[in-house]
């Protein structure tokens, strides 16, 4: 089984409703139909208008959706492909390894999953992409970040499910370098909107500061960050 992640920019002057309808009632029912092992779509729909943490540059096209299909063989790809180049106006393609870090219900932020395929997760969704550091070798960056960012972030960030996905290649052509990404979802709004939520310092501006600094510390340190971009999103889980 291979997972393949598109990254997606949809139609210009397209609104969130829109998006929603495009990605999740169109391209989404299109897939389903190609047979593919399992899907899930992240929008940028009605219901993910907040702030981002991490916007990216004023006046960049932005990423619209991102999809993620579970297929035997990449190589009979071209049917999905087809989908979506025909929705969307760019499409860049990657073969990820997916490493769960945080499923539903593996920590204190949420319960188990119970809401059933086809329905909107509850929480919001931030995305983010990013290059690996030319600081690194390959496998120390991954080291890096699987075994200090992952838990230190783990410890005082409410995320309610942590999905890495490390990229082994691009399968479209002109896709950017990207080398993760990395999906986070949250028990509310607020919990990405208000610092105090978001870096679990539960109205202690000594702990906020102390948190922030140790975030931007360990991420600097293996993200260039001009290479990253960060999406508020929705997640449509179509087929589990």
């Amino acid at each position: 089984m291979e997972k393949l992640m598109y990254l997606c920019w949809l139609p210009e002057r397209i609104d969130p409703a829109g998006a929603r309808e495009l990605m999740i009632d169109a391209v989404g029912k299109r897939l389903l139909a190609l047979d593919v092992a399992g899907l899930t779509i992240d929008v940028d729909d009605d219901a993910s208008q907040f702030a981002s943490p991490a916007p990216p540059p004023e006046g960049e096209p932005p990423i619209g959706a991102i999809v993620s299909v579970w297929v035997d063989c990449y190589d009979r790809r071209a049917p999905i492909e087809s989908v979506l180049h025909e929705a969307c106006a760019r499409v860049a393609g990657y073969s990820v390894v997916e490493s769960m870090y945080r499923e539903y219900g593996g920590n204190q932020w949420a319960g188990p999953r119970t809401w059933v395929d086809g329905v909107r997760s509850p929480g919001p969704l931030t995305v983010t992409v990013f290059e690996q550091h030319p600081d690194f070798e390959f496998d120390d960056w991954i080291e890096f970040w699987h075994t200090r960012q992952s838990p230190m972030s783990e410890a005082i960030q409410p995320r309610t499910r942590y999905v890495r996905n490390a990229v082994f290649r691009a399968i479209t052509p002109d896709a950017p370098p990207y080398r993760a990404i990395v999906e986070e979802a949250w028990p509310s709004v607020e919990s990405v909107t208000d610092p105090m939520q978001f870096f679990c310092a539960d109205g202690d501006a000594v702990t906020l500061q102390a948190n922030i600094n140790t975030m931007i510390e360990t991420t600097t340190a293996f993200i260039p960050y001009d290479s990253m971009r960060n999406m508020t999103m929705s997640e449509w889980i179509l087929r589990s």
